[in-house]
């Protein structure tokens, strides 16, 4: 079982009220070689639940080879990504304590 991951980034145009907006996203990829079969999966961040459930309904699915084995190592990795993402987001953008040099060295 080879499993790869990849993100895209994608902006999206929708129309509301206010006219179109264009909002830049990240498309996520993840893909599962499974000797000659492949199951690609894309979606965005926002989605992420969603493809839990969709790995859900394939391991379920007796004319599909995928495995309940092969839906918890690709959910663990959406996951992963997702808890990375929200980790990143909640970081500050700058910090005082963020420096390579001792504090003495700098004065």
């Amino acid at each position: 079982m080879n499993v790869q991951q990849l993100t895209l980034p994608h902006t999206s145009t929708s129309f509301s009220a206010r006219g179109f907006d264009t909002v830049e996203q990240d498309t996520k990829a993840i893909a599962l070689i499974k000797g000659e079969e492949r199951y690609i999966f894309l979606y965005n961040e926002d989605k992420h639940q969603e493809v839990l459930r969709l790995f859900g309904r394939y391991a379920s699915d007796p004319n599909l080879s995928f495995s309940w084995y092969d839906a918890a190592v690709l959910g663990q990795k959406v996951r992963q990504e997702s808890l990375q993402k929200t980790r990143e987001k909640q970081r500050p953008a700058s910090s005082l304590c963020n420096t390579t040099q001792p504090v003495d060295e700098l004065f």
